[in-house]
């Protein structure tokens, strides 16, 4: 009965304290038939697009970037994106450009070459030179890691991007590991404290994820992650899912469930950001975004309070 109360007067401590709520990001770029950028910032569900993907870049290659159907970068044809890009901005959307992806050539060979690759993102992305990138004049705000290959140096490319942020100018850093502890290819990156957002992929990963009605694997998990990871501001860490039960070759949670056996578990961590989806084309399918949304961004409420009450 004490260690009731106690929980009960914990949940009641945080409620005064006005503990926030968290937010969705998500990733757009990879079908041409999804909703444009600038419709998916205006939608008000989301915080954080990230623009997927530059696929290729490093050891002296020649960076590719691979927007699906919606533009032909070698044209010229992804200028375009910039005033949407700047649309999103002007709503308070943050607009990052994502590395790596399932495909393509992604590596790092060096501290040099990593040297190299954030002079580049800078220079094409992040407001060196204005004007000159495949997506014209508009600047990003940050630069993910969706690294699923490679392994070495990823490091050395957090710390040259992290030297670009200026009084003036921040650059976000974000990552999407997978759920098993620790990411095979970001695991040296993650513990350099230098990442702002960590989107933790608990998907396509059955040892930790949510599985037959069971959430205990993906909490440990979380709870793992949560605590042995550095990050750059407090509430970093997001739950990244599949937006659609084909997004993915797993993992996928209904979102009534998520709202009611899982959120209830990861919110009241103090690092616990919001979620992340894969992707905006699946999340049409399904209307996640929408549903999830009240239950993702609503502060600690008597709501929860049962589910607390009775860990």
């Amino acid at each position: 009965m004490r260690a009731r109360v106690a929980v009960i007067s914990l949940v009641v401590a945080l409620l005064w304290s006005g503990v926030r709520g968290g937010s969705i990001s998500i990733y757009w770029g990879q079908r041409g038939d999804e909703a444009t950028l600038s419709d998916t910032c205006a939608s008000g569900n989301f915080e954080i697009v990230m623009l997927a993907f530059l696929i290729t870049f490093g050891n002296g290659q020649t960076p590719v970037l691979n927007l699906a159907g919606h533009c032909d970068p070698p044209s010229g044809g992804c200028k375009s994106l910039s005033t949407q890009i700047e649309s999103c901005q002007s709503r308070g959307v943050k607009v990052f450009l994502s590395l790596g992806g399932a495909v393509g050539n992604a590596m790092i060979t060096s501290a040099e070459d990593a040297q190299e690759v954030a002079n580049y993102l800078w220079n094409n992305y992040l407001g060196g030179n204005s004007g000159s990138g495949p997506l014209g004049p508009a600047v990003l705000d940050g630069i993910d890691f969706d690294i699923e290959s490679t392994t070495a140096h990823w490091d050395d490319l957090a710390k040259a991007l992290s030297k670009l942020s200026t009084n003036s100018k921040k650059v976000y850093l974000s990552a999407a590991p997978q759920c098993p502890y620790p990411d095979a290819s970001l695991g040296s990156a993650l513990q350099t404290g230098l990442f702002d957002y960590v989107w933790i992929q608990f998907y396509n990963n059955p040892p930790c994820q949510y599985a037959n009605e069971d959430a205990s694997n993906l909490v440990n998990s979380w709870n793992h992650w949560t605590t042995s990871v550095p990050t750059a501001q407090t509430r970093s860490f997001y739950l990244g899912l599949p937006a659609a039960p084909g997004a993915a070759g797993s993992g996928y949670i209904d979102p009534h469930v998520l709202i009611e056996k899982v959120l209830p578990k990861i919110k009241p961590s103090s690092k616990y950001g919001g979620v992340m989806l894969w992707s905006k084309y699946w999340d049409e399918q399904t209307n996640y975004s929408s549903i999830i949304k009240d239950s993702v961004i609503m502060k600690l409420s008597l709501v929860e309070l049962p589910t607390l009450a009775s860990v």
